[in-house]
Formats: structure tokens, sequence, C-alpha cells
């Protein structure tokens, strides 16, 4: 436990360092330069936002109200460049406040017959100088004209394929995926809508997860074609991963009529795991591990090591047990049953 009495003790002798530093000679001198510098320094500071400079501030363009079926195939500008000049203090409000309304643009209003739309500068400079202060003047608009070009596209309705999420190793994985909407439009020349019949959605990413997921993810883009909605929403199902055990048979297959596959010993164990979900359904008629008399003509041991040749997609980490079995060919009668 602290000793009270050497807390207060070491506060003390704290306090008179403290306070004799302050009252002496080279302290009080310290203080008369600090207070001298910053009385100087905010003079200077007045003196520099009075000054008039020059600055460059980025707006953002949006261009409003698109048709569906219309399809901007040129390389749009989202943002133009714009130079004013006035009082450093505005100017630092300016750049203070960083973000500026977005010019909003209507399509209908600039659109040409001939497949272009073309603004220029002077076309929204009131809706510029009404986010500047009064005293701002606009020197300049970079570029001072923009222009897109668009087509026209025939719509077609086609399925969302979600791309497998990626996970990692977990107790838990994505047992099923579930998209709103599970279709959407999508707008193209003749051409090439003939050649889209899915649209996939962008790669997720999940880590650390053990219940139902709600991801909103984007739409891979097609060039040349118009995706609408552009995103959609993901409900992932999660399920957890159990161990289980079946036993099954080695059997034989394409063999002679007059010889049979004996294997010791005759059935193996196949362990695995298996969703939660799916514990009840996967069961050992799922498996089968056969085995070629081709196989074994020119087999060079008396040992097989054993594979399996059906499994359902939902298990992971399979395993034979044994691996290994021995096994002789047998001949019998052939009216003789198997």
């Amino acid at each position: 436990m602290f000793d009270i009495r050497n807390i207060r003790v070491a506060s003390r002798r704290l306090y008179i360092r403290i306070k004799g530093f302050l009252l002496s000679t080279r302290s009080r001198e310290s203080l008369v330069f600090l207070f001298f510098f910053f009385i100087a320094a905010f003079f200077w500071l007045l003196q520099t936002l009075n000054d008039t400079y020059e600055t460059d501030i980025r707006l953002p363009i949006r261009l409003q109200e698109v048709p569906d079926n219309v399809i901007i195939t040129s390389e749009s500008a989202d943002e133009v460049t714009i130079k004013v000049r006035d009082k450093g203090s505005t100017l630092l409000n300016y750049i203070i406040r960083r973000q500026f309304n977005p010019i909003e643009l209507k399509f209908n209003d600039y659109a040409r017959n001939n497949n272009r739309v073309r603004m220029y500068a002077s076309d929204f400079r009131r809706d510029i100088m009404a986010q500047l202060a009064p005293s701002s003047e606009l020197i300049e608009v970079n570029p001072d004209t923009l222009e897109f070009i668009y087509t026209t596209g025939r719509p077609k309705r086609v399925p969302v394929n979600v791309t497998e999420p990626h996970t990692t190793e977990s107790q838990y994985y994505i047992s099923d995926v579930y998209s709103s909407p599970d279709s959407v439009l999508v707008y193209a020349p003749p051409l090439l809508l003939r050649t889209i019949h899915e649209v996939r959605t962008e790669s997720l990413s999940l880590t650390n997860f053990a219940d139902t997921l709600r991801r909103n993810v984007g739409l891979r883009p097609i060039e040349g074609a118009k995706i609408i909605p552009d995103r959609v929403d993901l409900t992932l199902a999660v399920d957890i991963y159990t161990e289980k055990t079946v036993e099954i048979p080695v059997r034989g297959v394409r063999f002679p009529a007059d010889k049979m596959l004996r294997t010791f010993p005759s059935q193996v164990q196949v362990s695995f795991q298996v969703g939660m979900s799916l514990f009840k359904q996967i069961t050992a008629e799922n498996f089968a591990i056969e085995i070629h008399y081709a196989d074994l003509e020119s087999l060079q041991s008396d040992r097989l090591t054993l594979k399996l040749t059906r499994q359902p997609d939902d298990v992971r980490n399979v395993h034979i047990i044994p691996e290994q079995v021995d096994f002789l060919i047998e001949n019998i009668s052939p009216n003789a049953s198997h």
C-alpha cells in the first residue's frame, strides 16, 4: 500500500522546485520571450490571412436523371477543378471545409441528337458561385467543357451468380447464399446483349463469422453494358462443421465372371466433417470405393491403397481408415452366387 505521508512529502518537494523555477530570473526571461513571440506570430498570421491568394478547389460533378436504357460509353469526368482568388482567411476556410456539394446536371438538359452530352462551364458557373463566398473571384474552370458519349441499349433480365465467398479456416462455413434481387436488368447493344447470360457479384472475403451474415455487394461491371440495380443484398447462412464416421465396403468392379475381389478387411471406415444441417442426410450410400480389375493386373504388391470413387461435395477433411488393405483375387465358379 502507498504511504500517504511519503506522497505528501514528494508532492511538497515537487511544488517547491516548480515554484523556485518560475520565480527564477531565467524563467522570467523565458516567459517574456515566449509572450512576445506568440504576439508577433499572431499579428503575422493576421497579416498573412488578410493578403490575397489563389488556390485550386475540386468540385464533384453528377449527371442526374440518366434514363435506364442510356449507357455512357466514354470515360466520364466526375469532377472539375476551379481556380479561386480571395483573402487568405476565406481560402483557409475552403481548405478546412474540403468537401463541396456536387454540381448536379440533368441529362435531358444537355443530350444531343448525335448521342453526345456536352456541358460548358458557363452552364453551371452559377451553381459553382453559389458555394463560394461573395468576396471570392472565380478565375478558371478546368476542364471548361464536359462531354459524354452514350448509346441506348435494350433490356434483358439475367440471373445474379454469387461469387463464392473467400473464408478463413474455421469450424463454421457458409452453407447457402441468397441474393435479393436474384436477377437484374442489363441494358446493352443487341450484339453484346446476346453474349450476356449472367451477372456475377464482386468477391467477398469473410473472417471470424459464427452466425448468419448480411452484406450489400456490388455487381461486376460489364464493359459497354449498364446493370440495374448494380448492387444486391446477400444473406449468407452459416453452419457449423461436425465429425461423422460411416462404414463402407470395398467393391471390385469390371471383374471377369470367374473372379472376385476379396479385401482384408472387407469394409473400411470413412471419417469426415459435415455441416450440422446435413449430418443426417450424408450416409454411407453417398460414398464408394470401387477397385477396377484392370488396375490390379499391373499392381506389383498384395496391398492396395484405397481411394474414394464417389463422395458428396458438402464434406471436407475426408479420411479412409485404414488407407491400405490386403487383397487377393479369388477364382470362383461362374455359376456360384456372389
